[in-house]
């Protein structure tokens, strides 16, 4: 096993005060009387950081992320005077709650991290459809669909189940990003407490429904673009991703994933076809709704809407801001490839089609 050596702190730490009025970016306030609604799910972390794992959850970020309790400030303040060195111009929340996310989903490595930081707003600015004007009540659409929502209950082991479903959506409803604006929204929310920073989430993906006009719908470009962000853009650590009631021709939409998926992830995703014994054995039936032959109630689509516009303002101050890359400059190395890229995808999109064709 590799041993990442850390770098140190060199730069005198600065107030939250300083760092905030330094960059112009302040943290989300706390809506007391949303988070009051909202018992079945985490709040939003304090403005002033406190650790809030229990000791199990210590224990278990310090075997798997890397982290340890005496040491965690020191590397949050290790990734902040890298930022403020090598990317002083970057517009980016700097307090010890947001850069933790960063350094957990790269298990404390400062320069894997401090990539991930920079992937998660370049992100933002390759995919302006997006990103731009990002807020729940802009994809009220996508929610009332019952597009997508969070189980209530989290499995065993303390993830939180994000269930898609594709079927639900039609091309002629609304256009194939806003599904992805959902997503990220719903992204954000989840990783704001510790646990699913260290649990990492679930997905469950039912594809009822799904059909050729959804299958080819999106091409390769947007799927790149999507697997690139989920994988490479945002802390977030993925454990599983189930797919059950996958058609025929999940065979071809799978052929143009596939290929922009790291092979540690790919071998995450399981397909379960129709035999819900096999979900089981993935998630257990004590939290799955009953339309999954679970015994957690019935399948509750507005629980998460809620929660997501009754957060409305919390995402106003964290998307609605000045282009946080303005004045950047980004290595050469950087993610997203930019429109150019798209003249290729699309030839390969003309190759993989013919799969979509032949599975259907």
């Amino acid at each position: 096993m590799g041993v990442n050596i850390k770098r140190k702190s060199t730069l005198p730490r600065r107030s939250m005060a300083d760092q905030h009025d330094c960059h112009g970016i302040s943290r989300p306030p706390v809506d007391s009387g949303a988070t009051a609604g909202q018992s079945w799910f985490p709040g939003p972390p304090p403005p002033m950081y406190s650790c809030t794992l229990t000791p199990e959850l210590e224990a278990k970020a310090r075997e798997e992320l890397q982290e340890k309790p005496e040491w965690r400030l020191r590397d949050v303040q290790a990734l902040r005077d890298m930022i403020l060195k090598e990317q002083p111009n970057l517009r980016t929340r700097l307090d010890d709650t947001f850069l933790l996310r960063f350094l957990r989903a790269r298990k404390f490595d400062y320069d894997r991290a401090l990539q991930l930081l920079l992937n998660y707003h370049a992100g933002r600015k390759a995919w302006p459809e997006v990103f731009q004007d990002l807020r729940p009540s802009t994809v009220k659409h996508v929610l009332d669909l019952g597009f997508l929502t969070v189980l209530p209950r989290p499995d065993p082991s303390g993830r939180y189940i994000l269930c898609l479903r594709p079927g639900k959506w039609k091309p002629n409803d609304y256009p194939f990003v806003d599904n992805v604006r959902a997503i990220y929204l719903t992204l954000e929310k989840l990783i704001q407490p510790e646990e699913t920073q260290v649990n990492g989430i679930v997905i469950l993906a039912d594809y009822t429904g799904v059909g050729m006009s959804q299958a080819s719908n999106p091409g390769p470009f947007l799927a790149k673009k999507v697997v690139s962000i989920l994988q490479d853009g945002f802390p977030i650590r993925i454990k599983a991703v189930n797919i059950i009631n996958e058609p025929r021709i999940f065979k071809g939409l799978f052929a143009i994933i596939k290929p922009f998926l790291k092979e540690k992830m790919a071998e995450r995703y399981v397909l379960h076809g129709s035999d819900l014994r096999s979900l089981h054995r993935n998630i257990p039936a004590l939290v799955l709704p009953e339309e999954y032959g679970g015994t957690a109630g019935r399948l509750d689509m507005n629980a998460w809407s809620r929660l997501l516009l009754d957060c409305e303002e919390e995402f106003i101050v964290e998307f609605c801001q000045p282009d946080p890359l303005e004045g950047v400059v980004l290595p050469d190395s950087m993610l997203f490839e930019g429109e150019q890229a798209s003249g290729k995808d699309d030839d390969t999109f003309r190759g993989l089609r013919s799969q979509l064709y032949y599975c259907y």
